[in-house]
């Protein structure tokens, strides 16, 4: 087995390979005058099982089209120069936010994005906390792996939640089945009841609207969950909306850190939430986070996208990996790759 990891995901990388105690398998990347790029093994690929690992955020001068056509390019290298199987991973998979036409003449880039895969000749594409398990799966006719976060978060809930009530809240209503997944998981990790709560969103034209809350948040601490935070209206729209509601404590938790820097400002100077807690799965972020502070905690996802890595190797089934330790970095986001 090779595993390798492409600049700007090396960080990542190298935590995976330390969590699954498999090397870091050596590349080469130049580049060209003009823009243009290229990427090679540097060791035989030959009948081997690979493993290419790049998220497809943008970040470090690079856009998500720039790192995406690197992985593709690399997983298409391999596949010539005779890997026997070669699986991409991208723990933030690019355009997955555009799985449906809403308008007329919509583009449906999940399926375009699934399709370059193929072509480039992917055996399996691994993902982290996709924004639509369905669109994704569905779009896709290689093999797919896609791993939840909602065990991860679960045990860091309840490691601080310090006896505290607790409430489970989706920002949306897309994300209800995701929220429910983690407030499952939160009360088989705790033994207690947690309570649900749901926030009214609509969005047209880049606007968006909707002020409805329902749910049981008076007196409980609050975690809302999202698969990604970008710009933070939505999170903040939820979280003013639960403290509206008598929540003593709101927690904001994604898994993708896709934060802007006008994102970073409003999070910051917003008193609503008490803390962000995200995955390093985009780290080293694209914004400046040191003005979060102790505000901002980032969970490591190394050890789930080893575990998958070693059960897919071993073709041991890697639909129900069991629950993982987890690294955190309750001092601020992890150093720069």
């Amino acid at each position: 087995m090779l595993f390798f990891a492409l600049n700007g995901s090396n960080l990542l990388g190298g935590r995976v390979a330390a969590a699954g105690g498999f090397a870091l398998a050596p590349h080469e990347e130049r580049e060209f005058d003009g823009g243009e790029h290229k990427a090679r093994p540097l060791v035989s690929v030959r009948g081997r099982d690979v493993f290419v690992l790049h998220s497809l955020q943008a970040a470090g001068g690079a856009s998500a089209n720039d790192r995406l056509v690197r992985l593709l390019f690399f997983l298409a290298t391999c596949r010539d120069n005779g890997a026997s199987r070669v699986t991409a991973i991208a723990p933030y998979l690019a355009y997955s936010r555009k799985d449906r036409q809403t308008k007329p003449r919509d583009p449906v880039t999940t399926r375009y994005v699934a399709q370059l895969f193929e072509a480039a000749g992917a055996d399996c594409v691994v993902t982290l906390e996709v924004h639509n398990l369905s669109a994704f799966q569905n779009a896709f006719r290689c093999r797919t792996l896609h791993l939840a976060t909602d065990r991860l978060f679960a045990a860091d809930i309840a490691a601080r939640a310090g006896g505290a009530p607790l409430s489970i809240v989706s920002p949306d209503p897309g994300g209800v089945k995701r929220a429910q997944l983690l407030r499952e998981a939160l009360e088989a990790t705790t033994g207690q009841p947690i309570s649900f709560g749901l926030m009214e969103k609509r969005r047209s034209a880049g606007v968006v609207s909707g002020t409805l809350f329902a749910g049981d948040v008076k007196d409980k601490a609050v975690h809302i969950v999202d698969d990604m935070i970008c710009g933070g209206g939505t999170i903040l729209r939820a979280a003013k909306a639960a403290r509206d509601h008598g929540a003593v404590q709101v927690h904001a938790i994604a898994t993708h850190g896709l934060l802007t820097d006008q994102a970073v400002s409003s999070l910051v100077a917003e008193a609503a939430i008490d803390s962000i807690t995200l995955t390093d799965s985009t780290a080293p972020f694209a914004a400046d986070t040191s003005a979060f502070g102790p505000r901002l905690r980032v969970i490591g996802c190394a050890p789930l996208i080893a575990a998958a890595i070693r059960d897919l190797h071993e073709n041991s089934g890697a639909s129900d990996l069991s629950p993982l330790p987890f690294a955190s970095f309750d001092s601020g986001p992890p150093g720069a790759s």
